[in-house]
């Protein structure tokens, strides 16, 4: 019996798919607390935190920040390790690339914000189709948010509140 791998959308819909499909995808995100609040990017009717695809170019730190800015209007720095793991995970319905399955090596930094204000002027085009201007949230409501990611993101931003 050949392999299959189970692959899920931003929704949680399941795909199953051969592993000859899948690309490989490091994607890095950041977790940014300031004043018991934490920066989140709304997409579709949840949260996830600013972050994306490694480009084949950049260090993981140099991902980071261009992610940070892109989704935030922040410049930010990366400061310590909070959680790295797998997703097998297909942008369907939200992207142009339809027949997309990517296993996703996904780590998560705290970060320092170093300037700039929130902003949603640099979307790309995908982007700019789901998500909407970064907002600070209340740490004290993240239990009842719903997050679009394969962690648990309420115990996530307890961890890195934790290594503060």
């Amino acid at each position: 019996m050949k392999k299959q791998i189970i692959c899920h959308d931003f929704k949680n819909k399941k795909y199953k798919i051969s592993p000859n499909k899948l690309k490989f995808r490091p994607s890095i995100y950041g977790i940014i607390i300031k004043n018991n609040k934490i920066l989140l990017s709304p997409q579709w009717d949840g949260y996830d935190f600013p972050g994306g695809g490694v480009n084949i170019d950049e260090t993981l730190e140099e991902a980071l920040i261009r992610e940070v800015w892109e989704e935030t209007g922040y410049n930010a720095k990366m400061e310590k390790i909070v959680y790295s793991g797998t997703s097998f995970f297909t942008p369907k319905e939200h992207t142009t690339n339809y027949e997309d399955y990517w296993n996703c090596i996904v780590i998560y930094y705290t970060c320092k914000i170093i300037s700039g204000k929130i902003s949603d002027e640099h979307f790309d085009v995908d982007e700019s189709r789901y998500i909407k201007k970064a907002e600070w949230i209340d740490l004290k409501n993240i239990d009842k948010l719903k997050f679009y990611n394969s962690v648990d993101g309420p115990k996530l931003i307890r961890q890195a509140i934790k290594l503060k």
